[in-house]
């Protein structure tokens, strides 16, 4: 197994050089911190928008954190379950919200064929697929969709899943065909190569490891310069370490794991003959997909810990073997983790802070749909076009209270894992 940086996107990827230095002091009209979606996504809304004057600070490589290494499903929503949204906000806000991700799944679809990204977008759909034999609650699910948010899931019986995903472990599922999935960290390089042309300045290996109010403008020091701004961004999720703390501290750090296989050629259709994205319906759910070469890419689990890529590999190996058994022997070639910043709340925090910094954060392990969306959102606010949609400010910044906050997720992901386990022996 390969584990040098180790994610199958990156070993698939080239990437350019890119200046590591910011200058003793540059200007710009807006910084932006964080080479992931969220901070590209409101470098494109703005440029889009006629503004140039913009720099990005990434204090590894550009898609480095989530954006590069998550599971690449593209569909609508967030990490907060739409029953709990639409309790949270009502049926004007709620589907208010959601509307963003769906505007977000096209436009990622249009920006990608605009700039000729190509990032193996395969368009055939996400499917959820029943893992306790639950029809009850897989069409109330597509009732809530269709009727609270105006989207139609397509139902799938249990012989024709049968045919598609070739496991007795799913009992029916729900098809979301606006969805797919794709390689994320192609089209977070070729975005990032768009702003380049554009005039954007990326500056890579540049953490921001400061920010100071000058009147009404921030002064962002970094280890070799510094940057003046009208207007400052956080987008850097679950990596940033002492930039800002009111951000900082309002997200958790989750881990997440993710392996690829060995090439299966004609093998992959004795557990696939199908080209959907598959997650099922438990809390701790496994999600997966074909990928263009004949791997299956799996992920689950999540923890306060990242983990060495071989107990990832052997971890995950043993989910894919449950579900899919015939696999037995293949070969896993690629294991990581990443972060991924989690609000107590389970939505991205996304507005403007007292002091006047933006941010764009806590997307949880639903982020590509939305840190676009939540990139347009702030491109509209900062260019004065729109303010902040008013919903958001149900969503802010709420202390996640560190190790004691990361030792009550940890707790509570356990005890959703039992009750999984508790459900299955039930309802089998």
């Amino acid at each position: 197994m390969r584990t040098a940086a180790s994610s199958y996107y990156e070993a698939t990827v080239v990437r350019p050089n890119r200046p590591a230095q910011v200058g003793a002091q540059e200007d710009a009209t807006v910084c932006i911190i964080g080479g992931g979606f969220a901070g590209l996504a409101t470098a494109l809304g703005l440029v889009e928008r006629g503004m140039r004057d913009i720099v990005i600070l990434e204090a590894e490589r550009i898609g480095f954190g989530a954006s590069g290494r998550n599971g690449g499903f593209v569909f609508g929503g967030y990490s907060l379950e739409c029953a709990d949204l639409l309790q949270a906000l009502g049926p004007r806000d709620a589907p208010a919200l959601y509307r963003l991700t769906l505007d977000a799944v096209d436009l990622i679809r249009k920006r990608a064929a605009k700039h000729a990204i190509d990032c193996d977008i395969v368009d055939a759909g996400i499917i959820l697929a029943d893992w306790f034999g639950r029809p009850d609650a897989l069409a109330a699910q597509r009732e809530l969709m269709r009727g609270a948010f105006g989207v139609e899931w397509e139902p799938i019986s249990k012989s024709a899943l049968r045919e598609r995903l070739k496991t007795d472990r799913y009992q029916g599922g729900l098809l979301e065909r606006h969805g797919f999935h794709f390689h994320p960290l192609k089209y977070a390089l070729g975005i990032a190569q768009v702003l380049v042309d554009a005039g954007v300045r990326i500056y890579e290996r540049s953490p921001a490891v400061a920010i100071e109010r000058l009147s009404d403008r921030h002064s962002i020091r970094t280890a070799n310069g510094s940057i003046v701004a009208d207007h400052v961004v956080m987008a850097s999720g679950g990596y940033s370490r002492g930039a800002y703390r009111p951000v900082e501290r309002a997200v958790l750090p989750i881990a997440t794991y993710v392996i690829a296989t060995e090439p299966l050629g004609a093998r992959l259709k004795d557990a696939m003959d199908c080209a959907a994205a598959v997650y099922d319906t438990r809390f701790s759910f496994d999600y997966y997909r074909p990928l263009i070469d004949t791997r299956i890419l799996w992920g689950g689990r999540i923890s306060i810990f990242e983990r060495h890529p071989r107990t990832i590999a052997k971890l995950l190996m043993r989910d894919l073997l449950r579900v899919y058994p015939q696999l037995e022997g293949v070969r896993v070639d690629y294991a990581w983790s990443g972060l991924m910043s989690y609000g107590r709340h389970k939505m991205p925090q996304i507005g403007q802070c007292a002091d006047g910094l933006w941010h764009a954060v806590g997307f949880g392990g639903h982020g590509v749909a939305p840190t676009t969306a939540a990139g347009e959102v702030l491109a509209a606010a900062i260019s004065g076009e729109r303010p902040v949609p008013a919903p958001f400010a149900r969503f802010g910044l709420t202390p996640t209270y560190g190790a004691l906050g990361l030792a009550a997720a940890e707790a509570t992901y356990l005890a959703k894992v039992a009750a999984d386990a508790v459900a299955e022996l039930r309802e089998r």
